[in-house]
């Protein structure tokens, strides 16, 4: 039952980090790796303190899921840089 249900909230976690990437860079650019790194942390350190498989699993996975983002927003910007996705307009960019 655990691995179905650690399954379903892994996709859900990686589901929702995709939008969280795209929009970060879009309001707040690549200075939003910090905020990534932060939650990487948090979530680590309650992966390593939780009590029970399923919570050790959920906080791992979003722990690993937030550091991955770090790297992702980075390319994100040169998806942006290519034209794969809009610049905002309010935001200078360096490139």
């Amino acid at each position: 039952m655990y691995g179905l249900l650690i399954g379903l909230i892994t996709f859900v976690i990686i589901g929702a980090f995709h939008p969280l990437v795209i929009k970060g860079e879009y309001y707040c650019g690549v200075k939003i790796w910090w905020a990534f790194l932060a939650a990487g942390i948090v979530a680590m350190a309650l992966a390593v303190i939780a009590d029970s498989v399923l919570w050790q699993a959920v906080w791992g996975v979003l722990s690993f899921s937030s550091l991955w983002s770090i790297h992702e927003v980075f390319e994100q910007r040169e998806r942006v840089r290519k034209g794969w996705f809009p610049k905002n307009p309010r935001r200078k960019y360096p490139f």
